[in-house]
Parts: C-alpha cells; structure tokens; sequence
C-alpha cells in the first residue's frame, strides 16, 4: 500500500504472496520489486489547487469626446450610481467612494458638487460568474494495481488524502463611469475596468477591489481614445 498526501506518494505496504517452492526467485518479478514495471509508484489521484491565471488580472479601457479633454480633472463633480448594476447599497456606496477618491486626485473638487452645473460621474457595478464553484470532494481516494505471474502475485495500493477545501467561484467585478456634462447631458469622458477574483478569498474583499479597479478606470486621467461617433 502506498499513501499519497497532498500529491506525494509515500510507501506504506507491499503484499506478495507465492507458492513454497517459487517464493523470492532469484532476481524477483522482472528483476525485482524494484524492476520494470514495478519501478515507479502508483500515481495517487489528485487535484490541482494552484490559483487560475485569471485571478487577479485587470484590464481597462478609457475613453474621451473630441475636444473636451481641456473641461477634464477641474471644477465640481458629483457622484451617481447608475441604476441596475449588481449588489446592495453597501457595495453601491463602497465603488463610489473609491470613484469619488479618484476624482479629487485627478484635480476635482468632489467635497462641494454643484447641483445645477458642472459635471456628473454615472457610476455602474456588475458582477458576472466565470467559473462556477468547485464541488465537494471526499478527502479520501484511491487506486489499486494487482499482478500476477508463475511466480507469485503482487497487489499495490495508492491512497490520496486532500483536505483541501473546494474553491470558490471565479467573479468577474466590472467598474463602468462615464462623465457628463450636467447642463447639455453630453457625454465627456467614458472608462471601463475589470478584474477576476475567487469568491470567498479574504485578500479581495469589495474594498480592494473597488480601489484596484476604480485605479485602473482613472490611470493617466484624461488621457484615453476617442469616444466611437454614435
């Protein structure tokens, strides 16, 4: 028998069981234990645990009209959520505040929002699931070999013990702002971010991501493409 933990196969047990007049021939089953065929353990099943390439990665685009980057990054600017993006108003709020933080770096006053004038920041939030969660597994698998021959019979055993947990969903979080002007409802300025994190992982709560996209949305502020026509 040979038990495997967390992928390693270590060896336990061997069985071999042979007639009187044939027990340990000399050189053994094709030169023995430890010959061909017999050389190598048994592979334990397994699985991999190692974190998807996706996870983590952002990806954003920027977007500016012609000819109004110059009413870009001053004056005041007020903070909306768009309605129908994904979460409650905690995570409504959590993105907006990380949008908002942007925006004062960028040159906007966002502490006095002119409610008649200036600019207005629409902010939309939607999740989408990549990959589902994985499915509960038993810790415990196994696989066995038998051989026999005229010379006796072998059997081998190789356990897996994985107390791993099943991983979470892969998420994908998407941070949309487009810039109008309050006045005319023109459309200045539009970026989009995105990022795929694993549901449940305590290194990405809704704050970090929030702050790793919403500084992606805003990088090299107001320098984007232009805006397609339509």
């Amino acid at each position: 028998m040979m038990v495997a933990i967390k992928g390693f196969v270590l060896p336990a047990l061997a069985i071999a069981a042979a007639s009187p007049a044939l027990a340990h021939p000399p050189g053994g089953w094709g030169g023995g234990w430890g010959g061909p065929g017999w050389g190598e353990p048994m592979a334990a099943p397994s699985r991999a645990h190692g974190p998807d390439s996706r996870e983590g990665r952002v990806s954003a685009k920027h977007f500016v009209a012609d000819g109004t980057e110059a009413q870009l990054g001053h004056g005041a600017i007020a903070v909306l959520a768009e309605p129908g993006g994904s979460g409650d108003a905690r995570e409504a709020a959590t993105f907006e505040a990380a949008v908002v933080d942007q925006l004062a770096k960028a040159g906007y006053d966002t502490a006095r929002p002119d409610l008649t004038g200036g600019q207005v920041t629409e902010v939309h939030v939607v999740r989408d699931m990549v990959a589902p969660a994985e499915e509960k597994h038993s810790p415990v698998s196994g696989a066995m070999e038998v051989g026999v021959s005229n010379r006796g019979s072998m059997v081998g055993m190789a356990l897996a013990y994985d107390a791993t947990k099943p991983r979470g969903a892969l998420i994908e979080t998407r941070l949309e702002a487009r810039i109008r002007d309050r006045a005319s409802g023109k459309l200045l300025w539009e970026g989009r971010a995105a990022i795929v994190t694993r549901e449940g992982d305590a290194h990405w709560t809704d704050t970090a991501v929030a702050g790793r996209l919403a500084g992606a949305l805003f990088e090299r502020f107001p320098a984007a493409e232009a805006l397609p026509a339509g």
